[in-house]
């Protein structure tokens, strides 16, 4: 069993299509605090949002044989695999009927929370380093991002043609990849 701390990205990947309980392991202790802020930001409860990361880990393990490392870096495949869980979640019809029944107090701890986690992805630099790019990136990146938007809801709000909106998605991510490097 390999120690928690000295996975490489390659030899983590590995560890987790073997199913290696120890992988499995160390992905939710390195991996579990960002990717809950990321999903606290979009259904904004933190009750949900523990649900919705255990939905994340189940995914991970039903689905890791799918996750091309040529494609990009496992975290990135997290993000995006989290992010669309979090965004499915917030679609649900029972999502949306939960909303209209809980109680006032959630919306006071969600809104505590939801501080929170923007104070986290300030602390990271994150934000300030997206306000950086260039307009176009910097808009679609805080829609997408920050507010839970799909890329064809970006496309409808912006009024420019899905094709754009995904290029300047990416080209954008290859802006912050360059400049947390």
């Amino acid at each position: 069993m390999k120690d928690q701390n000295l996975y490489t990205e390659d030899e983590l990947v590995a560890a987790l299509k073997k199913r290696e309980n120890a992988a499995y392991h160390h992905l939710y202790l390195h991996y579990r605090g960002s990717l809950f802020n990321l999903i606290l930001q979009i259904v904004q409860d933190a009750e949900t949002a523990n649900d919705v990361l255990q939905e994340v880990f189940i995914i991970v393990w039903k689905n890791i044989h799918k996750y091309n490392q040529e494609k990009g870096r496992l975290y990135t495949w997290l993000l995006n695999l989290t992010r669309n869980t979090a965004i499915n979640k917030t679609r649900s019809k029972n999502y949306k009927n939960s909303l209209k029944n809980d109680d006032i107090s959630i919306y006071v701890n969600s809104i505590e929370n939801k501080e929170t986690a923007v104070q986290n992805i300030n602390l990271i630099g994150l934000r300030k380093e997206v306000w950086k790019l260039k307009e176009e990136f910097k808009t679609v990146l805080d829609l997408s991002y920050f507010h839970g938007f799909t890329q064809e809801e970006i496309s409808r709000a912006l009024h420019i043609p899905l094709g754009t909106v995904k290029t300047r998605l990416r080209s954008a991510i290859i802006e912050l990849r360059k400049q947390f490097r």
